[in-house]
Parts: structure tokens; C-alpha cells; sequence
């Protein structure tokens, strides 16, 4: 059978660290083929290999039965490779049709960029997506899920034969995940193939033919997913039995610790109220555009409130910046830990201190040693994977960053955790310590908000949950009284 792409044991180090030992991959024609595996499995490495980004060790790679090496993304291009990367990089003060179109706009009459034909043809690329956005906004002006669904859109712009799809969905709604599903689905009718990596593994049960898990940088297994169940291909992804999927240790108290009380903000959301208590992870729920990530940047003072009050301990308080917010002891992880949660370019140990600099350094003084000290407990206490503290933080895998942006907020002894798709882009396993994390932070009488795309982790992790729609609340669920189709109805 001539595959789309045959890939035998593609290897590759870096500094003596093997990050990929053993790559096979085998894509058919007209499928959906999961590539899975935990933070730190090689997926990554794998990918950036076929598209050209990093040279090979050790391997094969064959497009269409032809030995192939590509010595950059654009030669991966031309060989008909196009990648939906999880990492966005856009150029903000330029235009979605500008982003889409980047290096091969359309030429008008003097040479010049034909404007019009480029907003043209973004315009019915993204309608035939269905994607809501228009080609003459400015990237800057658009949320993280929007941004997401502009990649998606440059790399299908591409007519490519083979795309690989890394984390697609980690920043996007329900709604606009089944709008890609659907793109997906024609892509397979027209003889496409679909490499798809996410750790949801519900996405992947429900869109893809095939599978194959890799594990510490080495192949472990693949084959027809119809002919495996999902505690199997979890257990081929992190090497055990997991006893469960989500922990709920935590057991809410009669006490309110955290009230919001008629939270209006022009245009984004209104009259929005629920009360939280101690003890208790309150859920929210809604579609992208819904207003959720919304409430969070008003209640840490990002966003004005033009009307609205919250109350801590039965006191109201005032928030209008983040440094009032964390001095009443509210904490904020927010949606893209890369964004807006870590300074990529400062270590482990910087980033953990972040949020604690007036503590180390009063008199404008660093006290290196405390700082140290005080990263060296929540690594441990975080279990976060990292060689040394003074190692880059972007070095880390997704889950193990993660851990640091909890870290970073735990070692100021919060009151309450506003926590935004705080498992957004890590594994099961990883997913699984978060959960444990949240929930031991509630049973030792902290207060949690959690805003979640994922519907099986709204009710698998949430007592109560908070329904979004339109900037409005839809009403507020006992978990027990309410299912995905139920939160599906109410948010639509």
C-alpha cells in the first residue's frame, strides 16, 4: 500500500538528551489518523522533524513511497504538508486576511497587494468554515479563540494533502470545535489526510480512524480505534492504570466565601451574580464569545466593572487593578499559561516568584536565597519535573508549566482561585495532578472558580456550575441535576 506518509525510526537528540528515540508513522489516504501521548512523549519533536524544523539523527521519511528530508516549513509546504500549530504566533497589527495570506498575497495591477481579492478569498475561506470572524479585523483585537481559528483557517488556505493538527481545539468553544470536525470529515471525503494530536481524548474517539501512542520518546502501539476502548489507549499513554479521571476529594462548606452581585461590564457581560463557598469548585460554562474569560478580567481588575459588587468573607471589596485583586488574596490562572500566565524567557524559579517580587525584595533588594528556597517547595510540592530551578521555563513540558503557574500563585496563600481551561494542552496524567491540586486546595477551605470548555471536566470537577450565553447567566446547576446535554441546550 503506497501511504500519504511512512515514517521508520526517526531519532533525534538535543545536547546528548534523547527527545525522540524510536518515530513510526503511517498515514493512509483519505483518514484520520491520532497521534497521542503524554507532555514530554516526543510528539512534538516528531512533527517539527517532518515539517522541516529540526534535522532528523536517525530515520526514514517517505511522501508517497519518495524518501524525502525537508530543510524547512516552506519545503514541507511545497511537498503538500501544511501543520495547524498549538503555539499561535500571529502578527497583531495586521488583519486576519493579511495573517491568512502571509508571503503570497494576491498582486494587483502595479505589483502591488490586491487588497480586495485577498479580503475576498479570506472571506469565503472563512465562511466556509463557518468561522465568524472578519478578514478585516486586526489580530490584536481578537481573543485567544479566535486566534486559533485564524491558524486553522491560514493552514487549510494551503490545499494541503496532508495537515497536521496539533491541539486544534485547546483554545476554542464547543460549538466552533464541532464546525472543525465537520472541516475535518470533508477533508477525509476529498482523499486528505488528517494527523490529529490532542489529549481530549473524547475529540479523538469521536473524528479519528486510526491511532498510535508514543511514550518517552518512543512508539508504542497503533492501530484501528474501533478496535480499542479508552481505558486502553489511556493506559498506553502514561505506562499505568489510572484509578480515575477526576478526583473530587473536596466537600463544600455552608460558609460563603466569595459573592459576585450583579457584575455589568458594556458589551461583554451583564447583570452577573452567583455566590461561591468555601470548600466548593463553582464551574462556568458557556461558548466562546459567551463572556466567561470576561467575568474573570473584571473580577481581577483588567476589565472595568461598570456596575457590580464582590464580597470576600461577607466583606465588599473594591478591584480595579490585579495588585488590589491579589492583596485581598484572589489568585488567576489564566487561558494561555504561554500568553499571559509565564515569562517564557525567564527560568523556572522567576517565573514561580513572579507574583511575590514585593516579598523578596523589599528595599529594592533581591534576596536570592529566600526566592530559592521558596521555588525549591513548590516544585515539590507541585512534583513540577524540571532539571534545575534555573532552567527555562520553556523548556518544560505543558503540564510540568502548568504546575509552575499554580506555583507561582500558590505561593502567595490565596483565598480564592479564579482558574481559566486551567488543563488546557496537557495530558491525562498531568490533568489528573491538576485535578488533585484544585481539589485539595478546596478541602482545606479555599474557594474555586473554574471556567471550562471541556464538558466532561465541568462535571466531573464542578459542585455547582454557572451557565454562560450571550453575556448573560442562564442559570446556575447543582452538577448532580444537570448532563453535557443539558449544559449543551442551556448555552446555545
Amino acid at each position: 500500500m503506497e501511504y500519504l506518509l511512512n515514517v521508520e525510526g526517526l531519532k533525534k537528540s538535543f545536547g546528548g538528551v534523547a527527545a525522540l528515540r524510536d518515530g513510526r508513522f503511517q498515514l493512509k489516504a483519505g483518514s484520520v489518523h491520532a497521534l497521542c501521548g503524554g507532555n514530554g512523549a516526543g510528539k512534538s519533536t516528531f512533527l517539527k522533524i517532518l515539517m522541516g524544523i529540526h534535522d532528523r539523527d536517525a530515520g526514514s521519511i517517505r511522501r508517497r513511497g519518495e524518501e524525502v528530508e525537508f530543510s524547512s516549513p516552506a519545503a514541507a509546504l511545497a511537498s503538500g504538508i501544511a501543520i495547524i500549530e498549538q503555539e499561535l504566533s500571529p502578527i497583531p497589527h495586521m488583519t486576519v486576511a493579511e495573517n491568512i495570506y502571509l508571503g503570497r498575497e494576491p498582486s494587483g495591477r502595479f505589483g502591488g497587494i490586491d487588497f480586495k481579492t485577498m479580503n475576498q478569498n479570506a472571506q469565503r475561506l472563512l465562511e466556509q468554515l463557518e468561522f465568524n470572524i472578519r478578514p478585516t479585523q486586526f489580530m490584536m483585537n481578537l481573543s485567544v479563540a479566535q486566534m486559533q481559528l485564524v491558524e486553522i483557517a491560514k493552514a487549510l488556505s494551503h490545499d494541503a494533502e496532508v495537515i497536521f493538527m496539533d491541539e486544534p481545539t485547546s483554545a476554542i468553544g464547543e460549538k466552533e470545535a464541532q464546525q472543525l470536525f465537520k472541516t475535518i470529515k470533508r477533508l477525509k471525503v476529498a482523499g486528505k489526510g488528517v494527523v490529529y494530536v490532542s489529549h481530549r481524548l473524547s475529540e479523538i474517539f469521536q473524528i479519528a480512524d486510526a491511532y498510535t501512542v508514543f511514550r518517552d520518546g518512543s512508539y508504542i502501539d497503533s492501530g484501528n480505534l474501533a478496535d480499542i476502548d479508552r481505558p486502553s489507549l489511556i493506559r498506553m499513554i502514561v505506562g499505568r492504570e489510572l484509578a480515575e479521571e477526576y478526583i473530587k476529594t473536596n466537600v463544600p462548606t455552608e460558609v460563603t466565601g466569595f459573592e459576585v452581585s450583579g457584575l455589568t461590564a458594556a458589551g461583554k457581560v451583564e447583570d452577573i451574580s452567583f455566590s461561591v463557598n468555601k470548600g466548593e469548585i463553582f464551574g462556568i460554562y458557556g461558548l466562546m464569545g459567551s463572556g466567561r474569560s470576561e467575568i474573570f478580567n473584571c473580577l481581577f481588575g483588567l476589565d472595568r466593572m461598570d456596575e457590580g459588587e464582590i464580597r470576600l468573607d461577607g466583606q465588599a471589596i473594591s478591584v480595579t487593578k490585579p495588585a488590589e485583586a491579589m492583596a485581598h488574596g484572589l489568585a488567576f490562572v489564566t487561558e494561555d499559561r504561554k500568553l499571559t500566565g509565564l515569562n517564557l524567557s525567564d527560568s523556572v524559579r522567576g517565573n514561580i516568584a513572579m507574583a511575590s517580587l514585593p516579598e523578596f525584595s523589599p528595599g529594592f533588594v533581591m534576596q536570592r536565597r529566600n526566592e530559592q528556597s521558596a521555588s525549591q517547595q513548590m516544585i515539590q510540592h507541585f512534583g513540577i519535573k524540571a532539571a534545575r530551578d534555573t532552567m527555562s521555563v520553556s523548556g518544560l513540558s505543558g503540564g510540568n508549566q502548568q504546575k509552575v503557574v499554580l506555583g507561582k500563585w500558590f505561593l502567595r496563600n490565596p483565598k480564592v482561585l479564579l482558574l481559566d481551561e486551567p488543563t488546557r494542552g496537557v495530558d491525562v496524567g498531568a490533568k489528573r495532578e491538576i485535578y488533585r491540586i484544585i481539589c485539595e486546595f478546596a478541602a482545606q477551605g479555599g474557594t474555586v472558580v473554574m471556567i471550562s470548555s471541556e464538558i466532561d471536566e465541568v462535571l466531573g470537577m464542578s459542585d455547582r456550575i454557572l451557565v454562560m450565553r450571550n453575556g448573560r447567566s442562564a442559570g446556575v446547576y447543582p452538577r448532580s441535576d444537570t448532563d453535557a446535554q443539558a449544559l449543551v441546550h442551556l448555552s446555545t
